[in-house]
């Protein structure tokens, strides 16, 4: 089958992604990071071992997205020119998915490492939306406000 001749594209273009760039956000890793630290709480709060071992296991799979998260901002939003004018920038990618990971609070049940995570994933969404020159706030959770 044959396109009509007004359907086939005059452009080819490539792009570094499947999609069209603009779909990367701190926020997707801060969500998930959430998650970690409102279970920790639960997990503290609550004396069931199977509850337990649910909140140990959903701790976990959100630490992991968190960590997926940021590396994706890592890997293939930020670019040579941002390390240059943030140079701290990779110590605070390796730091913060650190505290997402087994040492840190992927195999936590208390909720100071979750904090922990947040506030790296912060540090980060500042750097990043000074990179894209939008003013932004970082956001709190309802228990720091």
């Amino acid at each position: 089958m044959r396109l009509p001749r007004f359907l086939i594209p005059t452009t080819i273009v490539s792009a570094h992604c499947d999609l069209p760039c603009g779909v990367y956000d701190p926020a997707q890793a801060r969500i998930e990071a959430q998650s970690v630290k409102a279970m920790q709480k639960k997990y503290q709060g609550n004396e069931d071992p199977v509850f337990r071992t649910r909140a140990i296991e959903i701790i976990g799979q959100r630490a992991d997205l968190a960590k997926h998260h940021l590396a994706v901002l890592w890997h293939d939003y930020f670019k040579p020119e941002h390390f240059e004018k943030y140079p701290q920038l990779h110590d605070l990618f390796n730091s913060t998915i650190k505290k997402a990971s087994g040492t840190g609070a992927k195999q936590s049940v208390d909720p100071a490492s979750g904090q922990a995570l947040l506030d790296g994933i912060d540090e980060i969404a500042t750097i990043f939306w000074e990179t894209k020159s939008k003013d932004y706030v970082v956001p709190q959770s309802a228990d720091q406000a």
